[in-house]
């Protein structure tokens, strides 16, 4: 099979899928791997749709590529077989492959377009990340490029790409220059949204496809709600 196809069985959302990958419009309060927390995770969710629609017995194998933020939704890639998972991985490591993220904050940047540069430093106890603007110890390098692309009427969204991948790295950047995340307590905002998500949207991915060697550029419809729909409008 090496189709596009949509599907919402099991309330999963497939963008794409393929014998070799599968992705996914992750809703926020899913959590991509499982935790402490005991609840199933959306690889499992995978797992139960592939099972299903291919009629497949015994354990079916997926890989995790990366992950998202529970609070967050977007794009999350899966790898279908253990032969592309390094191929996968490796275009990560490498960079070779662009991910742009939607993000409604609560104030407008002084500057409408920007690089940041910061030192992330992770505390496992509270699970936050803190941005630095020299090297601490055990901080990690953390690059990111933004752009405000729409004013809505008490917000500011802006387009994100990423250069480097840390814990938590736009939600505790963006807070860092003054503009949390709507919704997102934990960096500052000063009040929760009703789904207990933020608005943090990993919106488009591109990269060339390990095996078929194809461009793959796949866009992720956004949450429904009313300011996600201000932000299209």
């Amino acid at each position: 099979m090496s189709e596009k196809i949509l599907s919402n069985k099991s309330n999963l959302n497939v963008l794409y899928e393929d014998n070799h990958i599968i992705i996914i419009n992750k809703r926020v309060g899913d959590i991509v791997q499982g935790d402490k927390t005991g609840d199933k995770p959306l690889s499992d969710v995978v797992k139960d749709y592939i099972k299903d629609k291919y009629n497949k017995l015994g354990n079916v194998y997926l890989g995790t590529v990366h992950r998202l933020d529970r609070p967050t939704s977007g794009l999350v890639i899966f790898a279908k077989t253990s032969k592309v998972l390094p191929r996968l991985n490796k275009l990560f490591v490498s960079k070779n492959i662009s991910k742009t993220y939607w993000a409604v904050v609560k104030n407008e940047p002084q500057k409408a377009e920007d690089t940041l540069i910061n030192w992330l430093k992770k505390n496992p106890k509270n699970n936050k990340s803190y941005a630095y603007n020299k090297e601490v110890a055990d901080s990690k390098k953390a690059i990111l490029h933004y752009k405000a692309i729409k004013k809505l009427d008490n917000y500011f969204l802006l387009e994100i790409n990423l250069e480097t991948g840390r814990h938590h790295q736009i939600r505790s950047q963006l807070s860092t220059m003054g503009c949390p995340i709507k919704g997102d307590l934990k960096y500052g905002f000063d009040r929760s949204n009703k789904d207990a998500g933020i608005h943090l949207h990993a919106r488009e991915i591109q990269f060339i496809h390990p095996v078929s060697k194809k461009t793959i550029h796949i866009t992720a419809p956004l949450p429904k709600d009313s300011v996600w729909k201000a932000c299209l409008a």
